[in-house]
C-alpha cells in the first residue's frame, strides 16, 4: 500500500470528461527485429514477463468511504494483461495523418479507474512496414522523470529479452487492509496537516513579497493572469487534436553552441517562432508577447519536511516568448535573457511549496469546482494563466529496443486544461529531438501547422550560424 500525495491526487480530482489527466508516449518501432518474428501475441507475452517485475503497472487505486485522505495504491489481485494491452490498425496509406487522427480519438477517452491506469495500443497497419505503440498512463502514477524511467524499464540496448532479477518478479505494493488505510489517513489529516501547515505558512508568505520586489526591479517571472488571450485559451472538449515533429539533436546542438545557450533554451526560441508563425500566419498573434509554463523537476529537491513522497514532483516555471520579435537569431538572444531571468526568480522559491500546498487539496471539492468551472466555460471570464505549457524531458541518448523492437522515435504528448488548451513536450532521444504537440481539436484542430513550423525555425536558426 502506498498513499497519493496530494500532487498525485489533484491530477484524479481535476479530471473532468472534458479535462482528462493522461499522459501519452508514442514509440514509433521497427518491427523487424524482433528476435524470431513480431507478432502481436508474442509482444504482448513479453510485456506480461517484465511488468512481472515492475509493480507500478500492477497498482490500482482504493479509496473507500472511511479514508479522509488521499486514496492510496494496492496491487491488483485480478491484474490481466488482456484489458491493458489492444491491438488495432490505421487505414491505408497508414502516413502520419492516419496515426495522428487515430491516436486523438484514443486520447479523447477516459481511463477505467477500476484497474490500474495505463493501456498499451499496438498500431498496425503504418506506412513502412512501422508499427507505433501507443502507452497511456494517468498522470497521477507519473511525472516527465518517472515516464522516462518507466520507458527506459521496458526498454533494451539488444533486441534481446532480458533476464529478469527473480528478487524482483512479483514484487507487489505491499500488504494492505481497509481499516489501515483509514487509520492512518485519519493520523495524516488530523495530525499531521497543522504540523505541515505551521511549516508551510511562512515559507509562503515571502513568495509575494519577493515576487513584488522582483517586479519593481524588473528581474521577476511573468505572473499569472498576465498573459494574452489566444485561441488556446478557451473552455476545452474532450476532442484531441495530435501532432508530430523530429528534429536532428545535432542541429540542435550546433545552434546551442554558437549562441552558447542551453538545448531549453534552443526549445523555446523554437516553441515561440512556431507559435507566432502560426499565429501571424491567421492574423492572431497578439502584440503582448505569449507567456509559457514550463514544468520543472524537483525529484533532488529535500523532501523530508512533507508527508508523502508520492510520484510527481515537480513544481513550474512561468518564462515570456518573445512572440514580438521576428528575427530567429534575436529571438533566440531574447529568450536566453527572459529565461534566464525566470530562472533566477524560480531559484528563490522553495521547491516543495507546491507539493507541499497540494497535500491539502479537497478532492471532492476539487471536483466539483473544476467540473462547474469547465461547464459554465468560466475560462473566458479571465485573463489567462499562460498561454502554452512547454516540457523538456531528456533521455537516452542511444539506440533502444522496445519489447525487442528498435525504436526509431519517441513522441510524448501531455495533457492539456481548460483555458489553457494547448501542450508541446519534447523529448530528447537518440539523435533526436521528438516534439508532440496537444491541443483542443475544437480550438486548434490544425496542430500539424505548429508541428511543421518547428523544422522551419530551426532553419532560420541553422543559417543564423553561418
Amino acid at each position: 500500500m502506498q498513499r497519493l500525495s496530494g500532487l498525485d491526487a489533484s491530477f484524479l480530482y481535476l479530471e473532468t470528461r472534458s479535462q482528462l489527466m493522461h499522459v501519452i508516449g508514442l514509440i514509433e518501432i521497427d518491427p523487424s527485429t524482433v528476435p524470431g518474428g513480431y507478432s502481436f501475441t508474442k509482444m504482448r507475452d513479453e510485456l506480461k514477463r517484465r511488468i512481472a517485475g515492475m509493480p507500478a503497472f500492477r497498482r490500482k487505486l482504493d479509496n473507500s468511504i472511511l479514508n479522509i485522505d488521499h486514496p492510496v495504491w494496492i496491487e491488483d489481485e485480478d491484474f490481466d494483461i488482456e484489458r491493458h494491452v489492444h491491438r488495432v490498425a490505421v487505414p491505408a496509406p497508414g502516413g502520419a495523418a492516419e496515426v495522428t487522427e487515430l491516436v486523438g480519438h484514443l486520447a479523447g477517452q477516459t481511463l477505467d479507474r477500476g484497474k490500474p491506469l495505463w493501456e498499451l495500443w499496438i498500431i498496425e497497419g503504418v506506412s513502412g512496414g512501422r508499427i507505433t505503440a501507443m502507452l497511456r498512463m494517468h498522470h497521477a502514477g507519473t511525472d516527465g522523470v518517472t515516464s522516462a524511467e518507466m520507458l527506459a524499464q521496458l526498454c533494451t540496448l539488444t533486441p534481446e529479452a532480458p533476464d529478469l532479477d527473480p528478487e524482483k518478479v512479483r514484487e507487489t505494493a505491499g500488504p494492505f487492509s481497509r481499516t489501515s488505510i483509514a487509520v492512518t489517513g485519519a493520523v495524516n489529516y488530523l495530525l499531521g496537516r497543522p504540523v505541515a501547515m505551521a511549516k508551510l505558512v511562512p515559507q509562503t508568505v515571502g513568495v509575494p513579497i519577493g515576487w513584488l520586489r522582483r517586479a519593481r526591479e524588473d528581474t521577476a517571472m511573468p505572473a499569472p493572469f498576465r498573459a494574452p488571450r489566444t485561441r488556446f485559451n478557451g473552455p476545452i472538449t474532450p476532442h484531441r487534436s495530435i501532432a508530430l515533429s523530429q528534429l536532428s539533436l545535432d542541429d540542435v546542438k550546433r545552434v546551442k553552441n554558437h549562441f552558447g545557450v542551453k538545448i531549453n533554451d534552443v526549445v523555446l526560441a523554437i516553441v515561440g517562432g512556431a507559435l507566432r508563425t502560426y499565429l501571424e500566419e491567421r492574423g492572431e498573434l497578439p502584440d503582448q508577447p505569449l507567456v509559457g509554463m514550463i514544468p520543472v523537476s524537483v525529484h533532488d529537491a529535500d523532501d523530508a519536511s512533507l508527508m508523502v513522497e508520492g510520484t510527481n514532483k515537480v513544481t513550474g516555471m512561468f518564462t515570456v516568448l518573445p512572440t514580438d520579435i521576428e528575427d530567429a537569431a534575436e529571438r533566440i538572444e531574447r529568450t536566453v535573457e527572459l529565461s534566464r531571468k525566470s530562472k533566477e526568480h524560480h531559484a528563490e522559491i522553495d521547491a516543495n511549496i507546491l507539493r507541499g500546498w497540494a497535500q491539502f487539496a479537497p478532492g471532492t471539492t476539487m471536483s466539483t469546482l473544476m467540473k462547474l468551472y469547465g461547464d459554465r466555460k468560466l475560462a473566458t471570464l479571465h485573463p489567462p494563466v499562460f498561454n502554452v505549457l512547454i516540457s523538456n524531458v531528456a533521455g537516452p541518448n542511444y539506440p533502444m529496443y522496445f519489447l525487442g523492437a528498435k525504436v526509431t522515435g519517441v513522441y510524448p504528448l501531455g495533457p492539456i486544461f481548460q483555458g489553457l488548451g494547448l501542450n508541446i513536450t519534447v523529448f530528447s532521444a537518440d539523435g533526436h529531438l521528438n516534439v508532440g504537440v496537444v491541443g483542443c481539436a475544437d480550438q486548434t484542430p490544425d496542430t500539424d501547422a505548429i508541428a511543421d513550423a518547428f523544422d522551419d525555425q530551426l532553419k532560420q536558426l541553422l543559417a543564423a550560424c553561418d
